[in-house]
């Protein structure tokens, strides 16, 4: 099943609940839904991590955690999912989110370049915000739901390919 495929990809259940880092969060993390590998668990884990990925706001991990949390889906799935945008794919993804922005919004495109500086908030993201935001909205409900079908897909496909193999070995034994 795909289960054993994901399973590879998360950490355990008791190492989570183990870690006193997370202490703070009680029984929160005791709901059997944040670890298990079902369809709708993985499936929305997707939806919830990429969503989150694709928007430019700080402090993602969290964000998707407690989306995770109040969704009742697989925790570390979602949190994992959020690295798909990392130091070193966010500029690409931000940047075809801006231009993706401008180019429905009917805007010049304004040529900057990105500091990591509070001047250049000030200065230059107040120019490009309303682009970056609306391509972002776009980028995140796209990739989000085409995760989350792709998932739902190849899940169903998995479970009948595997009825037609059992189905196949008992004709076989016959």
């Amino acid at each position: 099943m795909p289960r054993k495929l994901f399973k590879r990809w998360t950490p355990d259940a008791k190492d989570i609940h183990g870690n006193p880092a997370l202490g703070f969060l009680g029984n929160l993390l005791h709901d059997p839904n944040l670890f298990h590998l079902n369809r709708h668990s993985v499936s929305m884990a997707f939806f919830i991590g990429l969503f989150i990925a694709f928007l430019p706001i700080p402090g993602q991990i969290p964000l998707a955690a407690l989306a995770a949390l109040r969704l009742r889906c697989n925790l570390p799935l979602s949190v994992l999912l959020v690295w798909v945008s990392n130091p070193l794919t966010f500029p690409i993804i931000f940047y075809a989110e801006y231009k993706l922005g401008t180019s429905i919004l009917m805007q010049p495109d304004n040529q900057f370049a990105f500091e990591l500086s509070w001047a250049w908030f000030k200065t230059t993201f107040p120019l490009i915000w309303q682009p970056l935001l609306l391509g972002a909205i776009i980028a995140s409900i796209f990739f989000s739901s085409a995760g989350y079908l792709a998932v739902q897909w190849f899940w169903r496909w998995h479970v009948i390919d595997r009825w037609k193999r059992r189905k196949q070995a008992r004709n076989n034994k016959r």
